[in-house]
């Protein structure tokens, strides 16, 4: 593999004045972020423990920070763009806490959902959810 076919994991510029292998200090010559990360390494991957397939490695918490492991290894393509990688999450926290519109339309905490959301509702809710059987 050739730094040229390599891109920073944070800004997407080449890496091309990057010497192989990649140091643990090193970092992007355009956005200077560390790239020793699990970010740019082949083995990331957020579908598996750990957001690792290397069986062997020892966890990182911090995925976008230089680290010590001795499996890491870059992969082209690591650049995926922040916006794109950061909305789906995002949305997915609202939807999840109520921190955007509801299903509704309406906005969290508005005089219509408060009237929607009544206590009896809410029990009865919880019960079906629970299989409580209703009182009727």
């Amino acid at each position: 593999m050739d730094a040229k076919d390599l891109s920073c994991w944070k800004c997407g510029a080449s890496l091309d004045g990057v010497p192989l292998p990649i140091g643990r200090l090193a970092e992007c010559l355009s956005c200077r972020a560390e790239l020793h990360v699990c970010l740019l390494c082949e083995f990331y991957d957020t579908s598996v423990a750990e957001a690792c397939r290397e069986p062997m490695a020892q966890e990182v918490k911090e995925k976008t920070r230089a680290n010590f492991c001795e499996y890491f290894y870059p992969r082209p393509g690591a650049y995926t763009g922040a916006a794109a990688a950061a909305s789906a999450p995002a949305v997915e926290l609202e939807a999840l806490f109520g921190g955007g519109p509801t299903a509704s339309g309406t906005p969290p905490g508005s005089e219509t959902e408060r009237a929607a959301d009544s206590d009896a509702e809410s029990h009865s809710n919880l019960d079906a959810l629970f299989g409580k059987p209703d009182d009727d």
